[in-house]
């Protein structure tokens, strides 16, 4: 044990974060699972020992990947991107259906879901970070150095975009914060931000078009609207902008009721009551149980710790001598910040519902694992960054 801690390297403030947003994960998963566990005729105890397992998986895939020097995710980032394709195309297609999307493939023999975005996007950051790293010299130029990043993200996008628009949504955001920091012209990252915003500014036209302000509900939408997850999402659309206290979407109403009895300082762990009521208080809408058991203060550290684990991974970006790596740790530090400001926004109502989980404190799965790699890897290029350091280094490019 002793010989593990001293072979772990890295960022130690980020190491602490993780610890950190893991225990909590566990007390309030704890709490959460109550009534889903009474419904499947199971003990929370079962999901507490779930979580801690894969707390204990993650940990180790963390440690191990941060073992291994990045430059190595530079050399199959094109596999990995090649492998994500097919595997978004046949989820697409042939997804297993939960909770009313197609975002997951079941694996054989072990059961267990596996949400492909997630290995889409830490296989683009690592694709982008390479083609970034590469390019430098001539990233100015559209044909050169604009396209062949912003295809393969309009691509990934695209695949996941019908059955997740949000994670396809996060996923593009990142990487053009990360194409701005690499230098790419501001007139292309424009470009595309304006054409990004007509399928969506057409998509919040409809929503405020078939919605009854006298009856307070939803028109029938035409057929020809009826595809995929478009009525879903026009819905969350509706609700968002025109709930009031009475009318507000139910989980979102369940979630306001958990912060208002949570107050500053909380009802104390395990004393939630909204757990009862509020959808996926295990996933989704996890924050809201943490302010509701552990009050306003609690939910402050829990975001004060995200963004001190985005003020280290800038660090770490700052230090690297090699920028594969520091645009690597970035985009990979942006996404999983970004996702727990979207998460936490949902749950205390400034952002329409999207699904997304709270990284490394909603309840474990495929997406918890693709988390704990993230981490990782961010904290291989804070362990190389840190041997590195004092050290001449004559070129920045990997």
């Amino acid at each position: 044990m002793q010989g593990i801690i001293n072979r772990t390297k890295g960022d130690r403030v980020i190491w602490a974060a993780v610890v950190l947003l893991t225990l909590v994960s566990m007390l309030v998963i704890y709490s959460s699972t109550g009534t889903l566990a009474y419904r499947l005729s199971r003990s929370a105890e079962s999901y507490l020992f779930k979580q801690f397992a894969f707390t204990a998986i993650g940990l180790f895939i963390i440690y191990f990947a941060h073992r291994v020097n990045y430059t190595l995710y530079s050399r199959i980032a094109l596999i990995l991107f090649i492998i994500a394709i097919p595997l978004l195309i046949y989820t697409l297609f042939f997804g297993a259906e939960i909770n009313e999307g197609t975002r997951w493939i079941k694996l054989p023999i072990i059961n267990l879901t596996f949400q492909t975005s997630d290995l889409a996007r830490l296989a683009l950051f690592m694709y982008l970070s390479r083609q970034l790293s590469r390019s430098q010299n001539e990233i100015k130029d559209f044909k050169k150095g604009f396209l062949p990043l912003i295809v393969p993200v309009f691509i990934i996008c695209s695949l996941i975009a019908p059955a997740n628009l949000s994670t396809a949504l996060l996923i593009g955001a990142t990487s053009l914060i990360l194409m701005f920091i690499g230098r790419v012209s501001i007139k292309h990252i424009a470009m595309v931000i304006g054409i990004a915003l007509i399928p969506l500014l057409l998509l919040i036209s409809i929503a405020f078009g078939f919605y009854n302000k006298e009856e307070h509900q939803s028109k029938e939408l035409p057929s020809i609207l009826h595809i995929g997850r478009i009525p879903t999402w026009i819905k969350r659309i509706q609700d968002f902008a025109y709930a009031d206290k009475e009318e507000t979407a139910y989980q979102v109403q369940q979630a306001k009721i958990a912060i208002a009895k949570g107050g500053w300082l909380g009802l104390g762990p395990g004393n939630s009551e909204q757990r009862n009521f509020l959808p996926h208080p295990y996933s989704d809408f996890i924050y809201a149980i943490i302010i509701e058991e552990y009050g306003i203060i609690g939910g402050i550290l829990i975001l004060f710790i995200y963004l001190l684990f985005l003020f280290r991974s800038i660090r770490i970006f700052k230090k690297c001598p090699f920028a594969f790596g520091a645009f690597l740790s970035l985009a990979l530090s942006f996404t999983l910040v970004i996702q727990a400001l979207v998460n936490m926004a949902v749950n205390v109502n400034l952002f329409p519902v999207t699904g997304v989980p709270l990284p490394l404190v909603s309840m474990g799965g495929s997406s918890f694992l693709f988390t704990c790699m993230s981490i990782g890897i961010i904290l291989s290029v804070a362990r190389n960054a840190e041997k590195m350091e004092g050290k001449t280094v004559p070129v920045i490019n990997e």
